[in-house]
């Protein structure tokens, strides 16, 4: 309680200090509360922000290395995936074939039904999944197996005599291909 002009105590004007102190209090809570969720605003929303990873074409090698191709024939690529907020880069094993029509191809080396990398059985001239025995022939269509469709084909072209390709990533387990990213 504080004096008046005239002396005495007087309860409105301590009542109307400590309401203002009190609001005082409120909008500097407020407001470093608010400062301090800016960071964790942006940490959260980052991921719908960005982009996701665009892919890029990826050198094979030159046409004529691939023109008389009797087995496929193997590479590795290197692809760089960004996901939210981390970024990472795989090597990724690709096979080099013909179509039934004699057409260079490219497939992907993973299983559509689990994800496993498939190697070539020049053994079998089969492409055999190891952890399902899924087994594709030589142009990477289904041969038995698990897996609902063949392998996958990767989007292809020729720039100045050299093979390229873009690694796509697509949904498993599912009969018909789709990308995802």
């Amino acid at each position: 309680m504080s004096p008046s002009i005239d002396g005495k105590f007087s309860l409105a004007s301590d009542s109307a200090r400590r309401s203002f102190l009190g609001w005082l209090l409120a909008i500097c809570t407020a407001s470093v509360g608010a400062l301090l969720s800016v960071p964790l605003v942006r940490f959260v929303l980052h991921p719908l922000r960005v982009k996701t990873t665009e892919t890029s074409w990826s050198d094979l090698g030159g046409v004529g290395e691939f023109a008389s191709l009797m087995s496929p024939a193997r590479r590795l690529i290197t692809v760089e995936h960004v996901d939210g907020w981390r970024k990472a880069v795989f090597q990724k094993a690709v096979y080099v074939t013909k179509d039934a029509n004699g057409r260079t191809i490219v497939l992907s080396g993973v299983c559509p039904h689990l994800g496993c990398s498939v190697p070539w059985n020049e053994a079998r001239r089969q492409f055999v999944c190891p952890c399902h025995i899924g087994v594709f022939a030589i142009d990477g269509g289904r041969v038995s197996g698990p897996p609902p469709r063949g392998m996958d084909a990767l989007e292809t072209t020729v720039r100045d005599g050299r093979l390229m390709v873009r690694y796509q990533y697509f949904r498993q387990l599912m009969p018909t291909k789709e990308a995802i990213g």
